[in-house]
Formats: structure tokens, C-alpha cells, sequence
């Protein structure tokens, strides 16, 4: 990204149109004489067209619309005016390293604060050993203020500026960031901007009919509205509550796409796009690098549509994006969309969200250590995987979230495998409904109306690990291999690396006992991670082996970047890829089952005759094929 060379603050901008124009002058009259304002000024005559012309197409119909604009920089300006002077250092060394994030040496994790270490002081103890594992990115899982006991993990926010109590005070948060910064760890948080918690300031008062937020939110005085709404919505949180609405104790519907207790925002409204557009700035100047932009399918509603996916959802997140290069040029965005694959990828670009979680090649991971088959998996490597420069997966094993089944029908067909018996099976496999299953998972958000269920469960109790399966460290192992390999940023959700189990303690909890997602978010078990050096334990044995491909990842610029080519074993439980930079080329192959398997001589026909598998240092003859133990990964190198 190129910044302008920076005018003098009087000097008139040659905008490319009169109302451009006529914007910039009324915000430069009003801030031009401050002495943050040069450098704001360059980004702004860089990028407000970008920003006016994503607005325009969702207000621009409005009198009002220059009059938003100019208080929309006005509340750009505001932030970048107390943006640290370290902050605005690493802006411009992120615009200088624009692909920074795509280095093979980036690794991150995420936890719960208070789960993981109580509070943010404890977490800020923990960066010894961040560092020891080779984190550079840590998610915290939502530190605002929420309403207790219910506040969805932290996604029902009451404030953007305040947090937890328990977890301590914004400052302390703020610390931690510029900590984490210091020894090369960016933090992650949450964007949810979908909705806010009932107990919000703008929630409140839209409830006492305060005329600043009377359409803040989309609430009706009966059901007409929502039900001709609900013709073409689908249910989310079935459990919760039918439909998309939910009912207020003066009669009246608000629309709660996912709990009752967090309200959606109305941003056909551009004073919920303002007022949101600060809380976004606040965050990042907290020091936070990247935003998870929560439920971003979500954000635009309109009449008979599904009211997911739409235009206006994508023009919002790039005008997010431009007035963040504008104000927050370091910040990058990450999108959360767990929908149908073909939109997943619409959301990413350098100019929306750089980064997105990679929710099809995690659950078909899933889905090949439950079938032993990698068709599914290496079909989406091959044509659902390469993304556009400048952009990167987060590839994960498990989240805070449930597995959905989130593969396409279409894709699923060229196999002659029915989605939708498959994803019975599949849950039917992983809630251990079906004989010989290793999984312990249990059912999310089951609706026995259309058979749609989402599995919850820590990655070592849906590998075998709670039964003591004797292939269940082999099996995590192999799973964040495909993580660490694969292209992209992997992450670690935090007690994986050490085998924690499910924690069914969580029924106990009248604010968690209604959400089985709880029972994989297990607090910070001290005796695993105190055993994470003996390898006579499941934990030290799982660390090893993920500590070891971290390593061994970091050094390999190979790995570096996100692309790369599928490369078809032609045995049904061998998953192979190729990842290539420059003259240096690693084929990756992996067994997704507890039979040994070999891949036959012929497939390497137009390889070199040896390669050494850097895992292990054991050198293979390509040339009399290869053969992996139950669920071995190689890293082969080519030799001669």
C-alpha cells in the first residue's frame, strides 16, 4: 500500500469528483489546524473514494448522506488523533510489509482469559510460555462486559469500552496488548457486530424509546413484520428460541438471529454504521492487530431474502476496511462466515477481510478421520483451497464454536455421497450414536425437525483420546499437521497441545447448561501441562509431536504463503498436497487411517527417485513407493 506524499494541511485536494471534494474541505476545515491532521489527510485522499462509493450504494439515496460522511471522518479523525505514537509506528511498517502475516513462521492460538489464566495480568504471565510453543498471534476470546450468567461466551456485548471486572480494567487489557506486541505476539479480538447484548446503552434506551435509537434496532409492535420476514429465514438457534425474533416483556419483537438476549443491529440505519465504526477504532487502538469480524453473513437484512450473504453485507465490511486503512491502517480484518463454501470465499480480499477461518477443510478433516476417506478433503485442496494474493486461511482444527457440516451437496455428489444422509452419519459418528466410533462429542443446537446438528467436543475426546484409543495422539497430531502445512495461518485453540479432555462439569453451571459448546472449553488443566515434557504421558507425547512440526515449520520457507497443489495418492486414505516456492518443492502426505497404507511407485513417476521425510530423517526410494504406519504424516523433501 502506497501512502501519498503528505501536503501541507491548506493546500486543496484535486478530488476525482465535486462531492468527494466537498467532503474532504468541510473535514479539513474543521481539523485541518491539528497537528495529528497531515498524516490522517494522505490516508484519507488515499481511500475516501473507496469509503464513499461502498457508503453510497447502501445510503447514498439519503439528503443526508455528505452530512455522514463528513461525521464518519470526523470519528476517524478522533481516533487517529489518540492513536499511539507506537501504534502509528507499526501502521507504517505493516503498509512498508504489506504480506507480513503470510510468513510461515506466524503460529497462533486462542483461549478464554479467564479459562486459560483468570485474569489479564495472568495471561500476561503466560508469555513465557507463548513463546515456548512459537505463538505470534493470540486470539483472547471476548473480554467485554457481557450480562451474567448469560452472555453467549462473550458475544452478547453491553460495552465496547468496558471489560469483564473479573478480568480486569481496559487498561490492563491495553498493557497486555503493548506486552504481547514487544516480544512478537499481535492480539486478536472480536468485532461482534452483528448485535449487541439487551443490557447495551443503545439496547436500553432504544427499549425506553429514547428517539437516539429508535432505529438501532429492528423491533415491531407485532408479528406481521416478523413473520413475513421469517418466510425466508433459516433457524439458527433452534433451542433458544423458533424463528428469528423474540418476544419483549411490553409485547413488542425484536430481531435475536441467534440468542434472545442479543439483539441485532439495524445498519440500514448509517448512525448504527457511525456509532459502530468507533467502538471499532476504540478496540484497535486498544493495540489489537486483527478483528474477528463475527457473524459477518449475518449483518444486512432485507425482505424475502435469507438475509445471509447479501451484497450489502460484503459493502459494509469493505467500508469497514477502508476507514480503517484510513485510521487504524495496521488493523486486518478476519472474517467468521460458517455457510456455504462458495460464500466463505467472497468475504476475503485485501480490501474486505485478509484473513478468514477455513471452516471446510476443518470439518472435512472431521470428516475424513471418521470415513478413513480423503476424497471430500483433497477435492476442496484442489479447488477450494488457493486464495487471492494478499489474503490467508486460518486453518484450525476446533474453535470455541461447534463442527458444522459446512461441505457443498454439489461437491459431496461427484462422490455419489448424499449431503444430507452424510452429515446424519457423521453426526451419528462423532456423538458415538454409531458403532465403533473412537469420537466422544456431543449434540449442538440438534433439531430433530430438519435433522440439522452441529458437534461440540475438544479435539482430543472426538480424536479417542477420552476412551484411551491407542491411535488418538497419532490422530490430533496428524490433524494439525494438515493445520501447519497446508497454506495459511493454523491455529491452536489452547489446551489442544496438551490433549485436554471435554468437561461435562459445565451442566453444573445454570449460565452454561443450556450450551453444550461449554463442554470444549475446558479451564487450563495444570497436571497436563505440567506433563507436557514427559513423553511418557499423552500430553508430553502430543506436545512433542505439535511442538516439533512448529519448529520444523518455522525454518521451512516453503511453507511460506498459502498456495498450493493437490496431489492425488490414488489410495482412497492417503491425502497428499504439494507446496512449492521457488526451486524448493515438499510433498505432504498423510494417513487417515489405523491400516498402513502405501501409495504405489507410479504415482511419483515425474518426482526425483528420493526424497527424506523431515519429520522423521528417514529417507525414502520413490521408486518403490511409499509406505505410512496408521495415521503417519511425512514432510518428504526431494534429494538429487
Amino acid at each position: 500500500m502506497v501512502i501519498q506524499e503528505i501536503p501541507p494541511a491548506h493546500e486543496d485536494w484535486q478530488a476525482p469528483d465535486e462531492q468527494l471534494w466537498r467532503v474532504w474541505s468541510t473535514v479539513a476545515a474543521w481539523h485541518g489546524h491539528h497537528l495529528q491532521w497531515p498524516a490522517f489527510d494522505a490516508r484519507v485522499r488515499v481511500h475516501l473514494a473507496v469509503l464513499r462509493d461502498e457508503l453510497k450504494a447502501l445510503y447514498g439515496h439519503r439528503d443526508d448522506f455528505e452530512r455522514f460522511l463528513v461525521k464518519l471522518l470526523g470519528v476517524a479523525f478522533d481516533a487517529w488523533s489518540v492513536r499511539t505514537n507506537e501504534l502509528k509506528a507499526l501502521d507504517l511498517q505493516r503498509e512498508a510489509e504489506p504480506h507480513w502475516f503470510e510468513s510461515q513462521k506466524m503460529l497462533g492460538g486462542v483461549c478464554y482469559v479467564d479459562l486459560f489464566a483468570g485474569t489479564f495480568k495472568g495471561i500476561e504471565a503466560q508469555i513465557p510460555y507463548f513463546k515456548e510453543l512459537g505463538l505470534t498471534y493470540l486470539h483472547l476470546m471476548p473480554p467485554f462486559l457481557c450480562p451474567e450468567p448469560h452472555s453467549d461466551g462473550g458475544y452478547a456485548v453491553s460495552s465496547y469500552r468496558k471489560t469483564k471486572p473479573a478480568l480486569g480494567k481496559i487498561a490492563d487489557l491495553r498493557q497486555l496488548a503493548k506486552k504481547l506486541r514487544k516480544e512478537g505476539i499481535s492480539l486478536v479480538l472480536d468485532f461482534v457486530f452483528n448485535h449487541t447484548s439487551d443490557e447495551h446503552e443503545w439496547a436500553r434506551g432504544a427499549l425506553a424509546g429514547d428517539p437516539r435509537y429508535d432505529d438501532f434496532f429492528y423491533i415491531f409492535p407485532d408479528r406481521e413484520q416478523p413473520d413475513a420476514y421469517e418466510r425466508t429465514l433459516r433457524e439458527i438457534f433452534p433451542d433458544e428460541h423458533p424463528g428469528a425474533f423474540s418476544q419483549l416483556p411490553d409485547g413488542r419483537w425484536v430481531w435475536t438471529t441467534f440468542h434472545s438476549y442479543q439483539w441485532d443491529l439495524n445498519y440500514s440505519n448509517p448512525a448504527v454504521f457511525s456509532a459502530m465504526a468507533g467502538e471499532m477504532l476504540s478496540i484497535a487502538n486498544l493495540g489489537v492487530e486483527f478483528l474477528r469480524m463475527d457473524a459477518v453473513a449475518f449483518i444486512w437484512k432485507q425482505m424475502g431474502t435469507p438475509c445471509e450473504n447479501l451484497p450489502q453485507a460484503h459493502k459494509l465490511l469493505r467500508a469497514y476496511n477502508a476507514l480503517a486503512r484510513i485510521a487504524a491502517p495496521s488493523l486486518m480484518f478476519k472474517s467468521e462466515a460458517i455457510v456455504h463454501p462458495d460464500d466463505v470465499v467472497s468475504y476475503i480480499s485485501p480490501t474486505e477481510c485478509q484473513i478468514s477461518y477455513n471452516p471446510l477443510q476443518m470439518a472435512l478433516l472431521w470428516n475424513s478421520l471418521a470415513t478413513r476417506e480423503v476424497n471430500l478433503l483433497q477435492q476442496a485442496l484442489e479447488h477450494r483451497h488457493n486464495l487471492p494474493e494478499g489474503t490467508a486461511w486460518v486453518n484450525y482444527v476446533r474453535s470455541h464454536d461447534d463442527i458444522g457440516w459446512t461441505f457443498a451437496d454439489e461437491d459431496a455428489i461427484h462422490f455419489g455421497i448424499k449431503g444430507f444422509d452424510h452429515r446424519q452419519f457423521l453426526n451419528r459418528f462423532y456423538v458415538n450414536r454409531f458403532e465403533g466410533s473412537f469420537a466422544r462429542g456431543v449434540p449442538f443446537q440438534d433439531n430433530p425437525q430438519n435433522g440439522d446438528c452441529r458437534i461440540s467436543g475438544t479435539a482430543a475426546s472426538l480424536c479417542g483420546l477420552e476412551q484411551r484409543d491407542s491411535f488418538a495422539v497419532a490422530r490430533i497430531l496428524l490433524m494439525y499437521g494438515v493445520a501447519l502445512s497446508s497454506g495459511g495461518i493454523p491455529l491452536i485453540y489452547l489446551g489442544d497441545e496438551v490433549g485436554a479432555l471435554n468437561d461435562p462439569t459445565y451442566i453444573k453451571d445454570p449460565g452454561k447448561a443450556g450450551d453444550s459448546r461449554w463442554v470444549h472449553r475446558p479451564a487450563r488443566n495444570e497436571l497436563r501441562y505440567s506433563q507436557r515434557h514427559d513423553l511418557k504421558t499423552d500430553a508430553g507425547r502430543i506436545h512433542a509431536g505439535l511442538h516439533e512440526l512448529i519448529v520444523l515449520r518455522k525454518r521451512l520457507s516453503v511453507l511460506q504463503g498459502g498456495r498450493l497443489a493437490a496431489f492425488w495418492t490414488h489410495n482412497r486414505s492417503v491425502l497428499g498436497y504439494l507446496r512449492e516456492k521457488g526451486s524448493s518443492r515438499l510433498l505432504v502426505l498423510g494417513n487417515f487411517s489405523e491400516v498402513e497404507q502405501t501409495v504405489d511407485a507410479t504415482v511419483f513417476g515425474a518426482m526425483p527417485d528420493s526424497a527424506i521425510d523431515l519429520i522423521s530423517t528417514i529417507p525414502f526410494n520413490l521408486r518403490k513407493g511409499v509406505r505410512l504406519q496408521p495415521y503417519q504424516m511425512l514432510w518428504l523433501e526431494f534429494r538429487g
